[in-house]
């Protein structure tokens, strides 16, 4: 109460001013509230951000892309920087839930690789909300001990009894979907409920073999040697191989999904300044660099990629090369009515 009556005494343009910066800080002004992957970026860097700009960083995490929509649509936290995958992106830009993004404020975005940007398009076509951060792959990691190349070459050793207990899929409606549809050879994009039930019956086919469904346990999981199989990210693949040296990775030859994960600041923010200070930052190479070695995923930022030694560069787990990329197909947007059909399918998978 005494504070309080203090600041009655000031001039009135103090007061003011005051009174203004209180209202500036109530609406995020010093602090960013983030919602991101889980095991997404380096905390060392978010640390830096923090002691670099003295605006404090509310960092919160994810698992899968439907689960961010619905921690962002349910209102009760007003995030000021989103990160999602491309076709999430691609949802909540078509709802209008994102803010363009003021590129003048953000000279270290000359630095993101211009061919990523370019296929940021088939989500993003304005090129205008969205800051490409890691692309991949979804694809098979494998025990090099106990299942051969060749096998892998095809969708199909997913199915094969002789793995009975020892395959990993993705915990992820659109991800887990991948493997069958392609092995039909049927888009990822499909609506039809015909090829997307012939999807689900091989997944409950393939259910009682099956030893887990994950998303970022993965890596842990493979590099323990506790599965033979996995359907994984290419990023996820590069970690567990890391930790274990009998581990490979192969996009079958049906071919699978090239995945573009970007920022984007949605609606909800308070503070579109400090939102672009922070993509500014991200955007540096020595940031960019601290990500990649974080993650390891394939990282968009061209300096960072230009400074790799060449054994580096030509990793293709990390890496992909043009005839993959070109078998792959990036998700788009599903109408409310498709998401409904693809949610009820899951359910169906995952209570049988």
């Amino acid at each position: 109460m005494m504070k309080k009556k203090g600041i009655c005494l000031l001039p009135l343009f103090l007061a003011a001013a005051l009174s203004a910066g209180c209202q500036n800080e109530q609406n995020g002004g010093e602090t960013l509230t983030i919602l991101n992957y889980g095991k997404y970026f380096d905390p060392a860097a978010l640390k830096l951000f923090e002691e670099e700009t003295g605006i404090k960083i509310e960092y919160e995490e994810y698992e899968s892309p439907e689960e961010m929509y619905t921690k962002y649509k349910a209102g009760s936290i007003d995030y000021d920087l989103l990160c999602s995958s491309d076709y999430m992106a691609q949802k909540l830009i078509e709802e209008g839930e994102t803010v363009p993004i003021q590129f003048d404020h953000i000279p270290e975005y000359q630095n993101i690789d211009p061919d990523i940007i370019k296929a940021s398009a088939s989500f993003d076509p304005e090129l205008a909300y969205t800051i490409p951060y890691f692309y991949g792959t979804v694809g098979i990691l494998y025990n090099t001990d106990e299942v051969d190349a060749s096998e892998t070459e095809t969708w199909n050793v997913l199915w094969d009894k002789k793995y009975d207990g020892k395959i990993i899929m993705e915990n992820s409606v659109r991800d887990c979907f991948i493997a069958p549809l392609k092995l039909l050879g049927y888009s990822l994009n499909t609506t039809d409920p015909q090829k997307l039930d012939e999807a689900l019956q091989l997944l409950l086919e393939q259910k009682p073999i099956t030893y887990a469904y994950f998303v970022d346990e993965t890596a842990d999981e493979m590099a323990a040697q506790n599965a033979s199989l996995a359907v994984v990210y290419s990023g996820e693949a590069a970690t567990a191989q890391s930790f274990a040296d009998n581990l490979a990775y192969n996009v079958p030859k049906e071919g699978s999904n090239l995945w573009i994960d970007a920022w984007f600041v949605p609606k909800s923010c308070k503070n579109q300044e400090n939102a672009e200070k922070f993509l500014n930052f991200l955007c540096r190479k020595d940031i960019a660099e601290m990500n990649f070695n974080y993650v390891y995923y394939a990282t968009p930022n061209k300096a960072v990629y230009d400074d790799l030694d060449e054994e580096s560069k030509n990793d293709s787990t990390i890496f992909p090369d043009k005839a993959t990329l070109e078998n792959c197909e990036t998700f788009f947007n599903l109408d409310t009515e498709s998401t409904r059909l693809y949610n009820q399918l899951w359910k169906e998978l995952k209570s049988s």
